[in-house]
């Protein structure tokens, strides 16, 4: 199948079954977003809801938290990945908010990545959800699914996804697109053991078509069939050490 074909069903599926795909973060505010999706690099959108409120009930602005400290920030958010960093990061893009964009949160896209804690990714969302610029975010899922589906072709990094994606999709949909392949990737394309039986786009999917092939399944039986037998031997093995070392007790009895 022809890469603009994948497109062609992806945006066809994903318009008529998920059209008006959201971010799974609470926000109320370009600030409050941006401060979740700072916090929420490499950590989930479930923990991020449990802790913001409360942070952003004491910072509830640019100007709260630039008058803060990391010290201050950090009892807020120490269950999150990285608090000590992610502290400090708030702390210095609170100030910068303040002192150089004037406690406007900036809409392009290299401003956003001067502040503290911002990369390309972030900023990508920030442009898209808030200005509604044709931006796409790569995070983790949003990788793994453009390669595994077939939208995109040997690209080994963020930027070189985020190219492709940018270059075959149609503007319009750019913004929920981002949003369409985080979900699909957190509850259906998952990491370690995707959910291909349940999954709508496998009759286009790249990764199914590699993995579902007639060899490639009894590959993966018989590496099934191994592990199985690894795990009974495993266990046979461990009965035998517990029954050695209890006659050694006895022994010694």
């Amino acid at each position: 199948m022809l890469k603009k074909e994948r497109y062609k069903h992806f945006v066809e599926y994903f318009s008529k079954n998920q059209p008006n795909a959201v971010t799974e973060l609470h926000y109320n505010s370009p600030y409050q977003l941006l401060v979740a999706v700072i916090l929420s690099a490499q950590c989930t959108d479930k923990r991020i809801n449990q802790i913001t409120p409360a942070l952003f009930e004491r910072f509830p602005d640019p100007e709260s938290l630039a008058a803060s400290s990391a010290e201050e920030i950090f009892p807020y958010i120490r269950s999150v990945s990285y608090p000590n960093n992610k502290a400090k990061h708030l702390e210095g893009m609170g100030k910068m908010l303040v002192d150089v964009f004037k406690g406007t949160i900036p809409a392009d896209v290299n401003q956003l990545q001067r502040l503290p804690g911002v990369g390309r990714k972030t900023a990508n969302v920030i442009a898209s959800v808030i200005y509604d610029q044709p931006a796409i975010a790569v995070d983790t899922h949003v990788f793994r699914v453009s390669n595994r589906i077939g939208l995109t072709t040997n690209a080994s990094t963020p930027l070189a996804v985020e190219k492709e994606l940018m270059k075959f999709l149609p503007d319009e949909v750019l913004g929920v697109a981002h949003h369409w392949l985080i979900l699909h990737g957190r509850y259906i394309c998952v990491a370690r053991t995707p959910k291909c039986g349940v999954c709508p786009l496998t009759w286009f999917c790249r990764y199914y078509e590699r993995t579902h092939t007639e060899t490639a399944l009894l590959k993966a039986e018989a590496a099934k069939v191994k592990k199985a037998k690894e795990a009974a031997k495993n266990k046979k093995l461990k009965v035998i050490s517990k029954e050695l070392a209890k006659r050694s007790v006895d022994k010694d009895i």
